[in-house]
């Protein structure tokens, strides 16, 4: 009951604490729509909430909500106040049914990307708000995700019951671990493109520890009372597990050295004071620009997004092309044109089992996508991004 005054004073005393004394940077709250709760509808100006936002120990601290509990109107996504970060499930969601192929995802997917504009109002939250999530502490880890179609729950002990069933996973041929070199090369391409897609998109990344590892809980979604190898860290990488880890290495790089990829400032949003953005752009495979006819198309799985601007502190320029092909088949793209002296860089393609393996290639016009892959360009003589 946190609208007690009691409650209220125990949540304070023991966050200036941990501010303090032990020095965190912030707090992470599950079930945070109970601390908005005046004692039972929520309220993002809640008396505990508005204690928060004015303590001089802990307005500098970082929230990060989880926002939503399991009383009345417990979903309360996008409602906090523009002082907290939350975890978006929706992003969860609609990334992992465009990669699995779903059809009619790719507008949400493009949303999603972009940084939930229609759930974080840009101009009234700053787009970092959306804390970006493919897996999490509860739910499946990434190897399991491309690994397992349903949960395996049972040596929890309650019959499978437990733990989340919308999962909107894949196992791709074979109900967990296989020898089968297809599956298992399909599976690391649907990690490589899930894991991209979380980094490049705006809000905040949350990657799960582990994800980077390919650790399995051999299909266990609610692992949190297995103590022994199911919930524990293997340390040991093969190959293939030591080339997602550089993989990973590698496309967080990409995204800290860019100041377009990291965080988007546009024209507009009023929440900032500077702009990084000249223009936005999608596009079909042939080149041509996307209307809303393309966007609610039910085989729309492939598209591209260009993204030009520059850095208001540098003035260093960037010019982004991405191409995002969910489905199983080649397609071609049609690059915008580039002058003489100009060619697209390819910086990552996700087909590739390894970065090692990456060509190093300059693209004029032409480019073809495997299926389920992203590709991420960047236009030349315009201050590479390395």
């Amino acid at each position: 009951n946190t609208a007690s005054p009691c409650m209220m004073q125990l949540i304070m005393d023991a966050m200036r604490y941990w501010t303090e004394t032990i020095g965190v940077d912030g707090f992470r709250f599950d079930l945070a729509v109970s601390l908005g709760r005046s004692p039972q509808v929520f309220s993002a100006h809640s008396a505990l909430l508005q204690a928060m936002r004015q303590d001089p120990v802990l307005k500098t601290a970082v929230l990060i909500a989880e926002p939503w509990d399991i009383g009345p109107d417990g979903y309360q996504l996008g409602q906090f106040g523009s002082e907290w970060l939350e975890v978006n499930d929706k992003f969860r969601d609609t990334v992992r049914a465009f990669w699995r192929g779903d059809e009619g995802t790719a507008p949400d997917f493009a949303t999603r990307l972009m940084g939930s504009d229609d759930v974080f109002t840009r101009g009234i939250r700053p787009i970092y708000t959306s804390v970006n999530n493919i897996t999490y502490h509860d739910g499946f880890c990434l190897q399991d995700l491309v690994g397992y179609a349903k949960r395996h729950n049972e040596a929890n002990g309650e019959g499978n019951r437990d733990g989340h069933g919308h999962n909107l996973s894949a196992n791709y041929g074979v109900e967990g671990e296989t020898n089968d070199e297809h599956i298992i090369a399909i599976r690391e391409q649907q990690k490589r493109n899930l894991f991209a897609t979380l980094i490049f998109s705006q809000g905040t990344p949350h990657v799960l520890g582990g994800d980077e590892l390919s650790r399995t809980q051999q299909g266990n979604n609610n692992a949190y009372c297995q103590d022994n190898e199911i919930n524990w860290y293997d340390w040991s990488l093969n190959k293939r597990k030591q080339d997602f880890l550089e993989f990973c290495q590698y496309v967080i790089a990409l995204r800290q050295n860019s100041d377009l990829l990291s965080h988007l400032l546009m024209a507009g949003d009023d929440w900032q004071n500077q702009v990084n953005v000249k223009r936005i752009t999608w596009f079909v495979p042939d080149g041509s620009e996307k209307e809303i006819a393309h966007w609610h198309a039910s085989d729309n799985r492939s598209f591209a997004l260009e993204i030009v601007g520059k850095a208001p502190t540098s003035g260093h320029a960037e010019h982004w092309y991405m191409c995002f092909n969910a489905d199983k088949d080649t397609v071609r793209f049609t690059l915008p044109n580039c002058s003489q002296h100009r060619g697209w860089r390819l910086k990552l393609d996700t087909h590739y089992s390894s970065v090692r393996e990456q060509p190093e290639l300059c693209v004029q016009k032409i480019y073809s996508a495997a299926g389920r892959s992203v590709a991420l360009f960047h236009a030349e003589g315009r201050g590479s991004v390395s």
